[in-house]
C-alpha cells in the first residue's frame, strides 16, 4: 500500500476562514487540499457558516513550513505588523 502524501494540518469553522488560509498558505508555495463535512447526516446535507468544519490537508514535504505559517498567521509578532505599515 503507498503511504499517504498529504499531511491533515488544521481544522477550522467555516468555508470563509478556510478559503483565506488556503490562500495565504498557496502564495508561500505550500499547496493545500480542503476537506470540508456537512451539518448532519441526511441525503441533502448543508453547510452553515460557522458550523461546517473544514480540515486543511498539505503535502507532507511542505508538513514542516505550513505549520511555521500557521503559527506566523495565527500570531503575527509586532515586528512584522509594524514592517507592513511602515
Amino acid at each position: 500500500m503507498d503511504e499517504l502524501k498529504w499531511e491533515k494540518l488544521t481544522d477550522v469553522y467555516g468555508r470563509l476562514e478556510a478559503d483565506v488560509l488556503k490562500s495565504y498558505l498557496e502564495a508561500e508555495g505550500v499547496p493545500v487540499e480542503l476537506f470540508q463535512e456537512s451539518v448532519g447526516y441526511s441525503s441533502f446535507p448543508t453547510t452553515i457558516d460557522g458550523l461546517g468544519r473544514v480540515q486543511l490537508f498539505v503535502p507532507k514535504e511542505k508538513a514542516e513550513e505550513a505549520r511555521e505559517l500557521l503559527e506566523a498567521y495565527q500570531n503575527p509578532s509586532d515586528d512584522s505588523i509594524n514592517e507592513e505599515t511602515s
